[in-house]
């Protein structure tokens, strides 16, 4: 799948559910309304559409949420998607989470064919992890995490970085992931759906977090690539690698080889861009996959050159009004 500025698409992001254990304060709010079961798609149509995309090129498939592991029953969906790992024909499936469950999957997971995950986790103090999730259980996170260390699943920390709060936490997190052995990832906040707070007070760019971390660590641009939008610098006194997703400072598009589809069945090709496409209706519309194809086919053709994330620093309110819980994080 090419798109109109020449990039191939070979990475689909999926978000199976809109619903999480957690309601981390810059991705929800604390009060969500989810979506009623009839929108969303079943496990079978997510594997019917993962397979159609796959087919088309896709080679890289991570299944996201709101909270993956909460879906009933979504272990089956990682075992038949396993078939594309096993024929071949895709190179890697994986997922975000923010392992809360991974105590109970982690070893199902790697049974299943999946090497690494992304564990969301902005904080090493259990008080603030309970405040900026919510509802959140630190200890019950890390004990996830030693059981996917456990199981051989490369662990890989993504941490939003959140001015006047882990702000000075960010070292802490980068020599706890050097000493665990994980490499870590720095994200600015997206400017995504209503979170009932003013983003303004939140934000951090991921420039000056870099230019404070420069005086304690040496860090090094590295040529290192993981299909995301992430760059990434390797740090000597930890042996590890830290990747900078920076949506707002510097716009990571030129390279764009990502889609994703929400849990109903909506196509975005770019996160930032309202655009989208409904798989859905072709989806329930026949046995057959030519409409799906079609369909699909038509949206890599409109997919844009790049986002338009800005934060409206006059009302602190989202560049969107759909949450990141729904699109796929």
């Amino acid at each position: 799948m090419i798109d109109p500025f020449g990039r191939e698409v070979s990475y689909l992001r999926v978000s199976v559910t809109d619903r999480c254990d957690f309601r981390c304060v810059y991705c929800m709010s604390e009060d969500m309304t989810f979506l009623p079961k009839a929108d969303v798609l079943s496990l079978e149509e997510l594997d019917r559409v993962c397979s159609a995309f796959i087919r088309k090129g896709v080679k890289k498939l991570r299944l996201t949420g709101g909270e993956p592991l909460v879906r009933r029953n979504i272990m089956s969906l990682f075992r038949n998607l396993s078939r594309h790992l096993k024929s071949g024909v895709l190179n890697e499936l994986t997922l975000t989470t923010n392992g809360s469950q991974l105590t109970k999957y982690a070893v199902e997971l790697a049974d299943c064919g999946v090497k690494r995950i992304n564990v969301s986790m902005d904080s090493l103090d259990a008080a603030k992890f309970k405040k900026l999730t919510r509802w959140g259980d630190l200890e019950k996170v890390l004990a996830g995490i030693r059981a996917a260390k456990d199981a051989g699943l490369a662990v890989k920390i993504n941490a939003v970085a959140l001015r006047n709060f882990n702000d000075d936490e960010i070292e802490d997190l980068i020599r706890w992931c050097g000493d665990e052995g994980h490499d870590m990832t720095l994200i600015e906040t997206m400017p995504l759906g209503d979170i009932g707070g003013n983003r303004v007070e939140q934000y951090l760019a991921l420039s000056e977090v870099r230019e404070r971390l420069e005086k304690t660590f040496t860090l090094t641009d590295i040529d290192y690539k993981t299909g995301g939008p992430a760059r990434y610098v390797s740090i000597k006194e930890t042996g590890r690698k830290l990747g900078l997703i920076t949506p707002l400072t510097h716009n990571f598009c030129e390279g764009c080889n990502r889609v994703r589809l929400t849990c109903t069945g909506t196509l975005y090709m770019c996160l930032g861009q309202d655009d989208a496409a409904d798989l859905r209706t072709p989806l329930r519309a026949s046995e057959a996959d030519d409409v799906l194809d079609a369909a699909i086919d038509d949206a890599i053709a409109r997919k844009p050159k790049g986002h338009d994330f800005v934060i409206d620093r006059d009302n602190g309110g989202p560049a969107l009004t759909r949450h990141m819980s729904v699109t796929g994080g």
